[in-house]
């Protein structure tokens, strides 16, 4: 499988990277992808932008190799933290560019597992800027069926009896967000955008039969990990950018339900509302359930740190300082990923057998 995986990585890179297609540097990235997995397997560390990998750079943890692969528009570090074996990876904003770093570090180099980490807004009212959540589930929330005027929730979605929509997850109404008389009194559709319907994700597990899809709405992350995690809320996190900016409550970890994504910014009030009390989401950001979705078909564990940066949408007094305490909620971030990181190195036994 592992063969197969490198010819499709190698296939990819060739279309991506036209100028790399010579043949002789290609030979040369091939070998050092070689080389770096006979030191493997090492635990992938996914990281969305540069300002959230780059406290994990400068961290005292972190031991950097002189290794580095440049591949497919992205750049795999290598190095320890904690004495442990890592590849750090950026993907950029948004699902898909998570989606493809996330598979081209597992179809590259041997990996036992991923811990995606970074900062996020907040849905949920019991939780602080700084806090660092990590959820149990995750989903991508921006898969629709968005249905058409004068339907309603008892009329079928096109393509519904095929098994390609469902009205199983629910929906949103956007009449039930309408701030100025407008409902006819002689329908009970009374905005034109009528209802948008969430559906689940197309899933091809490794292990499954190939072109036979299965569906995944909430994604688990991996339970050993999610399991270890909970000796991480007693950690101490900081709560202060300098000796006069300070958040009103001290940060804390904090492991959650859910957490939801989509390759959109979320800064709206009504609609993380509507999330929290629909789907009892905490986080709300980017990329984490494009890392879940294939880190969940490739049978890879997985793991999602994310630290709070503001209240999507504004509400509080603090809910709209994001520029000032992004720095903050990265930081804090970091800090739980070595924290972390550092439990699997030192309590290897809490792990199943056959992993380490």
């Amino acid at each position: 499988m592992k063969k197969v995986l490198l010819f499709l990585s190698a296939f990819v890179f060739f279309a991506l990277a036209p100028e790399e297609t010579n043949g002789a540097l290609h030979g040369k990235t091939q070998a050092l992808i070689n080389r770096a997995n006979k030191f493997g397997p090492y635990l992938g560390l996914v990281i969305p932008n540069l300002f959230e990998m780059n406290p994990l750079l400068q961290h005292p943890s972190f031991v950097p190799s002189e290794l580095v692969i440049d591949f497919a528009g992205r750049r795999f570090r290598f190095g320890t933290i904690e004495k442990k074996r890592v590849i750090l990876v950026m993907t950029g904003l948004g699902m898909l560019n998570a989606g493809v770093t996330t598979q081209l570090l597992l179809s590259l180099f041997e990996i036992e597992g991923v811990v995606h980490y970074g900062i996020a807004g907040n849905a949920n009212p019991s939780l602080h800027i700084g806090d660092v959540t990590i959820p149990q589930f995750w989903s991508h929330s921006a898969l629709w069926n968005w249905q058409r005027y004068g339907d309603g929730p008892s009329n079928e979605l096109p393509l519904e009896e095929n098994g390609d929509y469902t009205r199983d997850i629910g929906y949103i109404k956007f009449a039930d967000y309408t701030t100025s008389n407008v409902t006819s009194c002689s329908s009970p559709f009374d905005n034109l955008l009528n209802n948008v319907w969430y559906q689940p994700e197309e899933v091809f597990p490794i292990d499954g039969v190939p072109e036979e899809r299965q569906h995944a709405f909430w994604v688990p992350v991996d339970s050993h990990y999610f399991k270890i995690s909970r000796l991480l809320e007693s950690l101490e996190l900081e709560g202060c950018v300098n000796s006069t900016t300070c958040l009103d409550t001290t940060p804390k970890v904090t492991r959650v339900q859910r957490g939801t994504s989509a390759s959109i910014y979320l800064d709206n009030a009504a609609y993380r509302s509507f999330i929290y009390n629909k789907f009892n989401v905490s986080p709300v950001e980017m990329e984490s359930a494009a890392v879940a979705l294939v880190c969940h078909q490739q049978r890879v564990p997985f793991i999602v740190i994310r630290a709070l940066s503001d209240l999507a949408g504004g509400g509080t007094a603090e809910s709209n300082e994001a520029a000032t305490f992004t720095a903050l909620a990265a930081d804090n971030s970091v800090k739980v990923v070595v924290e972390f990181i550092k439990i699997l190195r030192s309590f290897p036994w809490l792990l199943p057998e056959g992993r380490s």
